[in-house]
């Protein structure tokens, strides 16, 4: 693993609060106008950032019910490549996550991807 920059921790910080709060202002912080979410699931893209804050809001997870963890494997100018642990507290599941970021020159994704993986609980 590598140190992330600062750019990038703001911007993970900037996801955590978002996903913390659910507020729509958080999450446009996140992304230019024009960008593309894609959750890898059968509903595909999520195109711009009205379909983006419209989506992230409807999944509604309880900020006291999960604890994420996440550390960058690949930082470049343009792209940050984070792997990630998501744990939920009830029902208990666990995920891997795998996040791939494109930034602009201000900090803002132009492009997200992720994939998730449940784990098996022991």
């Amino acid at each position: 693993m590598i140190e992330p920059s600062e750019r990038l921790n703001e911007w993970m910080d900037g996801y955590v609060h978002a996903w913390t709060t659910n507020s729509p202002d958080a999450i446009a912080e996140l992304f230019t106008a024009d960008a593309v979410y894609d959750p890898q699931t059968a509903g595909g893209e999520w195109d711009g950032i009205d379909e983006i804050i419209e989506h992230w809001i409807e999944i509604d997870d309880d900020p006291e019910n999960w604890d994420f963890q996440w550390l960058p494997i690949v930082e470049t100018d343009e792209i940050a490549v984070v792997v990630g642990r998501t744990h939920y507290h009830e029902p208990p599941m666990s995920y891997r996550n795998l996040f791939v970021i494109h930034l602009d020159g201000e900090g803002k994704c132009t492009d997200f991807t992720e994939w998730y993986i449940e784990e098996e609980q022991a």
